[in-house]
């Protein structure tokens, strides 16, 4: 014995396998494997089993609701709470100075910037399943914002006309009733949103973010960064211009922002590209050092804190004309209801920006979930982002998701739990009630260059193109074609356009699907593309097409065509080939010139063979003189005809369709692998399916498939089940006998012989006429 009591002797040669079992056809393995039986609840135990409670399913769904009951009360005072308060301080900075900054794009005063950092965060502190996402505004979202805000509330409309000392009329715009507008949209519009994130989170459709595929964000995100620069540079340069909407609004705003960059203001533009430069250097540093760095320099905070400084002690704004922030209100506003009144102004662009401001949200939550070895619940997400939209919605804010830099400033600098959010909410609360004095000599300049630093990361998307290119040529085209929509035709159509271009993608590699013709490797059980592998060998007078498609309605030509490659022949032209050569031999043997003998046709001795003179109109009977008695025939069809008759060749007798990578069959596919199969029955090609899923054969006994000629028995567990079969069938085959028609001459009949209805039958297989028919009636 060996060591461990192992038997001593040769190991067994895992590298290979042998298995030997039946060749199993689907009506041999059910027989032979019993399926479970398997019972569907009745609707009314599915209402029973809903609407039943219990002391432990109240707590379980509670939990669910309230993701806070299920973490906070395993919280480790000890291990986490300096770590989340570390985090939350740095976190609370960067969302402070982000709330003013973001508040730029949706043009409300500066304040509600800070009011829309603070009250999201409350809320999913106790809804909320990540444990990293710091929620607030983002720039994309901000924008999208934005743009509403500017259709509804422009500044032509809050224009007035007043008179100064000269007796000249002035145009002015009313900055108060314009801004307080504005702000009453954009706390609508966030109410709005809201409410459609809880609907979706109601209805558990959280699978809607699913449509919004990589490429398609990566080219949206990166055309909203574009969006953000145009809008943040005018600030930048102190250039008044138009508010823009629509489509081509950027281009029409960096016109007029070329055309007027003769008034630049130069304190502000040198405070907005300094403080660029320094953002990007350190945040460079941040990301090449960040294993050496303990805590990332919060550079977005020292430069605010030293730019403040310089326009108090240098007065920049009575000296150099720079455009200050000059106000940030105190305080907080009481709760409003939202203008119900513009819901249906703003539905549409609700719409989008509820999903957009979701993807973004979740996207960012699962890189850290997974990162920390832990779940999210996309719909209950769904729901905490739309209770939290709706209570900032109330407090005069903007719409709330998340913005990545925040998000990672605070899982970066140690963040455990939302306690950390927690804390970054009291830092933005602070500045609220006491500190947004001290940020009123600050320069707008320096808020839009940081939000143009924090771009960074966007733009650095466009580098994604040539990978996404060498990989898959349809996600390129799909990020390309949304990056300049949403830049031509704003965010909200752009990403319509883009989600409708990518649905396009899809239809059209569903419709136009890979097939291959399949041969066998020798002496396995493996079958590959015959044009990729040098060693595979067809079976002999077998043809093997793998279609890797569902197959339905819209891809049926395609199936039809990679068939007739595959075969090298329309089973339809065979057939009628073959129906007009029988009728053109019968004619002839009425008239004499053939001879039919049970074993083939012959011609007179003697007599010239007039079968090959053109076609004669065989609707037109002769009154000849018939033989009496029955004459049975049998033609080869692989062999010479003696009838001017070209009838394609068939070199196969068998055909296996591989529905290894067929998922669905929709009732026009059934209907049209039904007419497959009788075509090439008629033809003495049998037609066998192989590799199916058990989905298939239920969708055909639902669709009425199976008859006394088309049987289970034709499907196969592998394509090697199905050519195994085949050759034991053809082993044991009469190989004398020819393929073959028979045409019977009845006794004292003058009429042509009744062959099958060529315009019948072929009305009956093409498809497209039957449902065109049907349609008709």
């Amino acid at each position: 014995m060996a060591a461990g009591g192992r038997a001593a002797g040769p190991l067994p040669d895992l590298g290979r396998y042998v298995v030997a079992r039946p060749i199993y056809s689907e009506p041999a393995f059910q027989e032979e494997n019993e399926k479970k039986v398997q019972l569907q609840p009745t609707l009314r135990e599915r209402v029973q089993g809903a609407c039943s409670c219990s002391r432990k399913k109240a707590f379980q769904i509670t939990k669910s609701l309230l993701p806070v009951l299920e973490w906070l009360p395993k919280y480790r005072i000890k291990e986490w709470l300096i770590s989340d308060i570390i985090s939350g301080v740095s976190t609370g900075l960067v969302a402070t100075l982000q709330g003013l900054a973001f508040a730029l794009l949706v043009a409300v005063p500066l304040g509600y910037g800070l009011y829309s950092a603070f009250f999201p965060l409350l809320t999913y502190f106790i809804l909320g399943t990540s444990r990293h996402l710091s929620a607030g505004p983002f720039p994309v979202v901000a924008l999208m914002v934005g743009s509403v805000v500017l259709t509804m509330a422009p500044d032509e409309k809050f224009r007035i006309v007043s008179s100064n000392a000269t007796g000249l009329n002035k145009t002015l715009i009313d900055t108060a009733a314009r801004d307080a507008q504005r702000v009453v949209v954009a706390s609508t519009l966030t109410f709005l949103v809201g409410i459609i994130q809880l609907v979706f989170g109601a209805l558990q459709i959280g699978f809607i973010v699913r449509y919004l595929a990589d490429p398609l964000v990566g080219g949206f995100t990166t055309a909203a960064a574009f969006q953000v620069f145009v809008s943040q540079l005018k600030i930048v340069l102190n250039v008044s211009t138009k508010n823009y909407n629509g489509i081509l609004s950027i281009i029409y705003t960096l016109i007029e922002i070329f055309q007027k960059i003769g008034t630049t203001n130069i304190a502000d533009l040198i405070a907005g590209l300094l403080t660029i430069f320094v953002c990007m250097v350190v945040k460079e540093i941040n990301d090449r050092y960040k294993h050496k760095i303990p805590v990332p320099i919060p550079i977005e905070v020292i430069v605010t804190i030293i730019a403040t400084g310089i326009s108090y002690g240098a007065d920049l704004e009575k000296r150099y004309n720079a455009g200050i922030v000059k106000t940030i209100p105190r305080g907080f506003l009481p709760p409003v209801p939202p203008a119900v009144s513009m819901f249906s102004e703003m539905i549409a662009a609700a719409f989008s920006i509820a999903v957009v401001a979701y993807a973004i949200a979740v996207s960012v939550a699962k890189v850290y979930a997974t990162k920390h070895d832990y779940a999210i619940d996309g719909n209950q997400e769904f729901i905490a982002f739309g209770v939290s939209n709706v209570f900032a919605g109330a407090f005069s804010c903007f719409v709330a998701t998340t913005a990545l830099s925040r998000t990672a400033v605070q899982e970066s600098t140690g963040g455990k739990t939302q306690v950390a959010s927690m804390i970054s909410a009291g830092i933005v609360l602070i500045s609220i009630v006491a500190l947004g004095k001290l940020l009123e000599p600050l320069q707008k300049s320096v808020l839009a260059a940081v939000v143009i630093a924090n771009l960074k990361g966007m733009f650095m998307q466009v580098f994604d193109v040539p990978r996404l290119w060498r990989q898959n040529k349809a996600d390129a085209m799909i990020w390309i074609f949304t990056c300049v929509a949403a830049i031509i035709l704003g965010l909200d159509l752009g990403l319509l356009a883009g989600l409708v271009f990518g649905l396009l993608t899809v239809v059209v590699r569903v419709q136009f699907p890979s097939w291959g013709n399949l041969g066998n490797i020798p002496g396995t059980d493996l079958y590959k593309n015959v044009k990729e592998y040098k060693s595979v060998v067809e079976p002999e007078g077998v043809k093997i097409l793998r279609f890797s498609s569902p197959i339905f309605y819209a891809n049926i030509d395609g199936l039809k065509s990679s068939l007739k490659s595959t075969v090298g022949f329309d089973a339809v032209r065979v057939y009628n080939k073959r129906l007009k050569a029988l009728r053109m031999i019968q004619k002839l043997i009425k008239k004499g010139k053939l001879k039919a003998t049970k074993n083939g046709i012959i011609s007179d001795s003697g007599v010239t063979n007039e079968a090959f003179e053109p076609d004669e109109d065989l609707d037109d009977p002769e009154d000849l003189k018939i033989p009496t008695k029955e004459v049975e025939i049998q033609v080869d069809w692989n062999s010479e005809l003696p009838v001017k008759v070209s009838v394609p060749r068939v070199p196969i007798h068998s055909l296996i369709f591989d529905f290894g990578g067929v998922s669905f069959l929709d009732v026009v596919a059934v209907r049209t692998m039904r007419m497959i199969i009788k075509e090439f029955e008629r033809i003495d090609v049998s037609v066998y399916i192989a590799s199916h899923q058990d989905n298939i054969i239920r969708k055909l006994e639902q669709c009425g498939f199976f008859d006394d000629n088309i049987r289970k028995d034709m499907f196969f567990l592998t394509v090697h089940d199905a050519v195994l079969y085949i050759q034991h069938e053809m082993t044991y085959r009469d190989i004398q006998d020819p393929i073959f028609e028979k045409i019977s001459l009845m006794q004292e009949s003058k009429e042509p012989i009744d062959f099958t209805e060529t315009s019948r039958l072929e009305d009956e297989l093409d498809v497209q006429e039957e449902a065109i028919r049907r349609l008709a009636s």
